[in-house]
């Protein structure tokens, strides 16, 4: 149970941020959000040496017990290594935020409110074993991440990335649903451990590829993957720490973990190998591309991460190329290794890379890359952390990002080796275009540095005087440099604690144990045709980063119309200029033309259900017979109901009115239920004594005659409501799929709810919650009458001492 309950911490703590900002004002509100991120490390820490062993820890919390919903904690590497990434850079991020954040301008209660409530998300979604409450965190990582986006809310450029990433990811999300409820179709199973086990039957289903899409596009819209990755450069206008947070390390990953968490499911699938891997090596491509083009840090950063986030996706996409492998496996078993290993490596240096393009921001009021330069010697240190980050994002020893890019290039050269799916000829593709992404990788890592700390420092530019920035905040981006550096020299240790049962969870059709995982790290292996691939990266990289002035000026040449942005917009624009026009058409204020809509698309769903389910079985076998005084109490019926419609005089209405009433009484009393016939009696004698008491306060009709045209539209539309409830209730009554309730009361009646009339008792024990609401609403109704009479009272008392 505990191990369930960690995932909500952040989101119970959440509930007392406000009391703390509001009571502790002068002290920093982070310095108590801290705790809560670093006291979940440590506590997911303690799991390591187990789960390094192939251990797995769950728990289950019953959610929705009717419905087979519980919230069930899965702990293997895969998960492990994800929850430990939320929550060690999520304390590291809200350090950052305590020194980036003014406690005195800034609303920090909502801030990490909404943060806090991220990360009770995140964990939600890395740990679920059930689909419903997977689906339940992704969306609600949605919802607090359009929050946190949108925190400058007063920005419309804040407001606008906020939407247009909500509007793609939960888009996203309901696609990935649609898949989820398939995949419970086909394995009867909302479990995902069972639904892996059952793998090898589903892969023949005719759902099993309308679910692999569905999901494979929740998974590319949170990713930033191709076309979908045009949220998060707009997403950019949320404070650094957000950036750091959600854009490098956690939310952007949801995509990746769904897709490595679902591998072993889907990995049989052609489909799944050419999709993840082709959209992959696209996205890695064109976000390594227009990174170059960018001039704001945030937004080199964040093509940068669309560029990253690729080469993972790829690398997983030809992880799933091992299940087909069969004998050549070693040659394309680093995939997943690799996937795993620069997803670490990613988080720490481009956690590091917008911690400190926060701090440029913050020490020189601008993000402009062609306002800064000459910055080197005024923020040295910041110079050096972000000089270890672009470096590793480049691929260069010594540092991370070197190891993991090696194999990434090792995976890329293995695809075109297999002789199915098309890769001994297409194949050859996915080499050369990582080669080229790689040397536009190259080239805006070094731009990203250089351009901001190298060449002419031009202060008449900057908005304010430059200054290296406080200890504070740059602690948490010196840590994550530390790792970067460190990492490069201790690789196995990293591989055997995290990244193998990481990989063991992807592929446990290869691999029964993190130590079947044969795969030892070095930085050299000799002269190999990766380190030839390097090498001509770095020579052409660096021969277009000095010519960039000279070739830059080419994005400019891009249309702007053929943008997917300015799809995107031109989609929303259309959307909400149609929307308006259709509403406009229907929402007249007219209550008479909203209960014809109301009615007509009820009717037109009940009538073609019943057709569509072929429920016009109808019996008439056990009815009763219609005796002559039946038949003379439903023309009474009638004609009573004519005369409240049609009455001249309020007094005749009421007395049609109350005809209707007792006639339906007499009902009762004829089909032997002398508790309801009573009790209408009871309530028609007193509404027709209220509206007599009443009757000289009611409006009178006008002398003349109101006549109304006769329209087919509502003649039809009232034909056909009753022809519904005519062949509802000769269906139910003919068709008894589930047996009736009545027998139940009439067995429990006494022996449960201790009494003897049966309608009382369903009244006031079996439908007592119901009943409580009636008279509320009754005694809410009462008192507004009450208030109401008061004041036309008080009106006229007033109106009389003004006279």
């Amino acid at each position: 149970m505990l191990q369930v309950l960690y995932i909500f911490i952040p989101m119970l703590v959440a509930i007392l941020v406000p009391l703390l900002y509001k009571r502790m004002n002068n002290i920093h509100t982070g310095w108590f959000v801290l705790a809560v991120p670093v006291t979940l490390a440590v506590i997911y820490t303690t799991y390591i040496a187990q789960v390094a062993k192939g251990e797995v820890f769950t728990a289950e919390l019953p959610w929705i017990p009717s419905l087979d919903i519980s919230i069930i904690s899965y702990l293997d590497g895969l998960s492990l290594l994800f929850s430990l990434l939320i929550t060690g850079i999520g304390s590291l991020v809200v350090l950052y935020s305590i020194f980036y954040l003014d406690k005195h301008k800034e609303k920090l209660h909502n801030f990490y409110v909404y943060l806090l409530l991220f990360m009770s998300a995140m964990l939600g979604v890395v740990q679920s074993d059930h689909l419903i409450t997977l689906y339940f965190f992704w969306e609600l990582t949605s919802i607090s991440s359009f929050l946190l986006i949108g925190y400058w809310y007063n920005r419309d450029a804040s407001r606008f990335g906020a939407l247009k990433s909500m509007m793609i990811t939960v888009g996203g999300g309901l696609m990935m649903l649609g898949g989820f409820v398939l995949l419970y179709l086909m394995g009867g199973t909302y479990s995902i451990r069972e639904l892996i086990v059952m793998a090898p039957n589903l892969v023949d289903q005719p759902l099993f590829t309308w679910s692999l899409v569905l999901l494979l596009l929740g998974a590319f819209t949170k990713s930033a993957q191709f076309p979908f990755y045009i949220w998060l450069p707009d997403a950019m206008e949320a404070p650094t720490p957000v950036s750091a947070y959600l854009h490098s390390a956690t939310m952007v990953k949801a995509g990746i973990y769904l897709v490595a968490r679902f591998t072993p499911i889907f990995a049989a699938s052609e489909l799944w190998v050419w999709l993840v891997t082709g959209v992959g090596i696209l996205t890695l491509f064109w976000g390594s591309f227009f990174a170059v083009k960018q001039t704001d840090l945030k937004g080199i950063l964040a093509f940068s991460t669309v560029s990253q986030l690729g080469l993972i996706m790829s690398l997983l996409g030809a992880s799933a190329v091992a299940f087909h492998a069969n004998g050549s496996i070693d040659t394309i078993k680093f995939a997943a290794f690799a996937a795993i290993f620069h997803l670490i490596n990613h988080a720490t240096f481009k956690g590091s890379l917008f911690m400190i393009a926060g701090i440029v921001d913050h020490e020189t009021g601008t993000r402009d890359i062609r306002k800064l330069g000459g910055l080197m010697s005024i923020m040295p240190i910041s110079f050096t952390v972000a000089a270890i980050g672009s470096l590793s994002m480049a691929g260069l020893p010594p540092f991370n990002g070197f190891l993991s890019k090696e194999m990434f290039l090792t995976a890329m050269l293995a695809l075109q080796k297999f002789e199915f799916f098309g890769f001994e000829t297409w194949g050859a593709l996915f080499p050369i275009v990582a080669w080229i992404a790689s040397i536009f990788t190259f080239i805006y890592s070094f731009y990203f540095v250089f351009r901001t700390f190298n060449g002419n420092y031009k202060p008449e530019q900057l908005p304010h005087k430059p200054h290296e920035a406080p200890i504070g905040m740059l602690i948490s981006p010196i840590l994550l440099a530390a790792l970067v550096v460190t990492i490069f020299f201790i690789p196995n240790f990293i591989g055997n604690t995290f990244v193998k049962p990481a990989v063991q969870a992807i592929q446990p059709f290869l691999y029964d144990s993190p130590q079947a995982v044969d795969i030892h790290v070095s930085a050299w292996h000799g002269i190999t045709p990766e380190l030839l691939m390097t090498i001509g990266i770095i020579i052409v990289g660096v021969l277009l980063f000095v010519a960039l002035p000279k070739w830059q000026g080419m994005y400019q040449r891009f249309p702007q119309a053929l943008t997917l942005n300015n799809a995107y917009d031109k989609i929303m624009q259309g959307l909400d200029v149609g929307l308006n026009r259709i509403s406009r058409r229907y929402m007249t204020g007219s209550m008479r033309h909203y209960l014809l809509y109301m009615f007509s698309g009820i009717t037109i769903i009940v009538i073609g259900s019943l057709f569509v389910k072929d429920a016009f079985s109808i019996s008439f076998q056990g009815a009763s017979p219609i005796n002559l005084y039946e038949i003379i109490l439903i023309v009474v019926l009638l004609i009573g109901t004519a005369i409240t419609i049609l009455a001249k005089s309020r007094l005749t209405a009421i007395i049609g009115l109350g005809t209707v009433g007792y006639t339906v009484a007499l009902f009762f009393v004829i089909f032997n239920a002398p508790d309801l016939a009573l009790t209408q009696l009871v309530i028609e004698t007193i509404s027709v004594a209220l509206f007599l008491l009443a009757f000289y306060h009611l409006p009178k009709l006008g002398k003349r005659e109101e006549r109304m045209r006769f329209q087919l539209n509502r003649a039809i539309v009232s034909i056909a409501v009753g022809v519904m409830v005519t062949l509802v209730a000769l269906s139910a009554h003919s068709q008894k799929l589930i047996p009736s309730i009545a027998k139940y009361y009439e067995e429990t009646v006494y022996s449960l709810a201790g009494g003897g009339n049966i309608v009382n008792v369903i009244l006031v024990d079996y439908r007592g919650f119901d009943t409580l609401f009636e008279i509320t609403v009754l005694g809410i109704a009462g008192m507004a009458i009450l208030a109401m009479i008061k004041l036309r009272m008080n009106r006229k008392e007033n109106t009389h001492e003004n006279k």
